[in-house]
């Protein structure tokens, strides 16, 4: 791989002669590397430092490599795991991969090998981090009619074999509904195997999807196969299948069409037994009028087509989900449950949530951190609307006949750059001193990624 790689690589392994190899190889590539010896050491400096990408040994003493990943799913499943292992096959990478793996090498690892699987994991996170899954079941609470006749669908959908098209906007729980597919499916067994196509470039997503053999191309040490292989016997599911390529398009189709392919580099035709459900936000017979999307793809995966609905469209399941995440956030963060008053609900009946359920949850999640008791009114709500681009906020007006009072900062000649960084840094402060100094409850609170979070720090000298 011969362009340099941007990004912070956590190395987890007990031989230290192993990480001290990986991390020179992975210097000279442009990378920043951090070492820890095991898993619990692992998770303690994540506290501390940004990271990219974590590659963690599966076997080592105390907190192995699966037991990280799992942690690292249930405390930071915005940073993708690549685990090594001697031991590698492909039962094992099936699990790996149900368990939340970005990818797996198996040793000895070849030096263009693991690049090329950092790089793909750099940029699938890269394209996914605006676009976080929901970490709980919460699209399908409340009793709306719009709400229950997708939930009908999807019953419906999930019991045969047919390809389901997943339609709607952003955050509106396509991922949860193609889970809950698999899960009510005769496949519920099999693996679930999941892909988002916006997050790589065509190049990758083909080895993702169909593999590769040893030799094919820089980097391609072993034969490996791709995540159709992977999820035989279960589901794929392809997130945003309207951001694909024509000529990935054209090699997919095929796989659904005939359920066998050819990993790069190879001869062999490999059958596969896959169950396929798709998802997107775009307008995809707009694309294919464009001639963006093959149109016989299309109808090969319109076959079930569900559109779950926005939270716009079903305004009464608001008050549902809003008690199910003021529960469920204030268990996680140890508090006491929570009050909302009607007009704290009549606030947030009124906003557009165009990030749909996936920002009333992270927003609630904000508003149980920061808030100082258990009763959230309207005034709450509208405070923390205030910090948040997107919503509509309250609009301060001097009552008539009164003259508003030039600020202080306005009299005083501060430029807008210079009070907005104030503001920033103050803000900062304000969510460092609530999270008790956590960085990555900080992020959180304020919406952003560990890594804006580091970056804004080493900005204004907080570090």
């Amino acid at each position: 791989m011969s362009e340099s790689l941007k990004g912070t690589v956590l190395l987890v392994d007990d031989d230290p002669a192993v990480a001290k190899v990986l991390g020179a190889l992975l210097g000279q590539a442009g990378l920043a590397t951090h070492t820890a010896r095991n898993g619990t050491e692992a998770l303690a400096l994540l506290e501390r430092w940004p990271v990219d990408v974590v590659v963690s040994d599966v076997r080592m003493p105390g907190m192995d490599g699966m037991q990280l990943l799992a942690e690292m799913g249930r405390l930071w499943p915005d940073v993708p795991v690549i685990l090594i292992t001697a031991h590698g096959t492909v039962p094992l990478a099936v699990e790996a991969m149900k368990a939340g793996a970005a990818d797996f090498v198996l040793k000895p690892f070849d030096r263009e090998e693991i690049l090329f699987t950092i790089r793909k994991a750099l940029l699938r996170a890269q394209g996914e981090a605006t676009n976080e899954p929901l970490r709980t079941p919460s699209a399908f609470v409340g009793g709306s009619q719009r709400m229950m006749e997708a939930q009908a669908l999807l019953a419906k959908a999930a019991t045969g074999m047919a390809t389901v098209l997943l339609r709607g906007e952003s955050g509106t729980g396509k991922e949860l509904a193609a889970k809950a597919v698999h899960d009510g499916s005769p496949r519920h067994a099999g693996p679930f195997v999941k892909l988002h196509c916006a997050a790589l470039p065509d190049t990758l997503l083909e080895s993702e999807l169909f593999g590769y053999e040893k030799g094919a191309f820089t980097g391609a040490a072993t034969r490996k196969p791709g995540r159709v292989e992977l999820a035989h016997g279960g589901t794929l599911f392809l997130d945003e299948i309207g951001d694909i390529s024509l000529a990935v398009q054209v090699k997919l189709l095929r796989v659904i069409q005939e359920r066998e392919l050819e990993r790069l580099g190879g001869t062999q035709t490999v059958k596969v037994d896959v169950r396929f459900v798709a998802a997107t936000h775009q307008p995809l017979e707009d694309l294919v009028k464009a001639g963006r999307f093959r149109e016989d793809l299309f109808y090969r995966l319109n076959v079930v087509p569900l559109w779950l609905p926005s939270l716009r469209e079903r305004p009464e399941d608001i008050e549902p989900l809003a008690r199910h995440f003021l529960d469920i956030h204030a268990r996680t963060n140890g508090k006491p449950p929570f009050t909302l008053t009607p007009d704290g609900l009549a606030v947030l009946r009124a906003q557009p949530w165009p990030g749909n359920v996936r920002q009333l949850q992270n927003f609630l999640e904000r508003l149980v951190v920061l808030s100082d008791g258990q009763t959230l009114t309207g005034d709450d709500v509208s405070r923390e609307l205030a910090r948040q681009p997107g919503l509509t906020t309250p609009v301060l007006t001097p009552p008539q006949g009164v003259t508003a009072l030039a600020s202080p900062a306005a009299e005083s000649g501060r430029t807008l750059e210079s009070q907005r960084k104030g503001t920033e840094k103050q803000a900062l402060v304000d969510a460092l001193a609530r999270a008790g100094d956590n960085r990555t409850l900080a992020a959180r609170l304020l919406g952003i990624s560990r890594r804006t979070l580091y970056n804004k720090l080493e900005e204004h000298a907080l570090l």
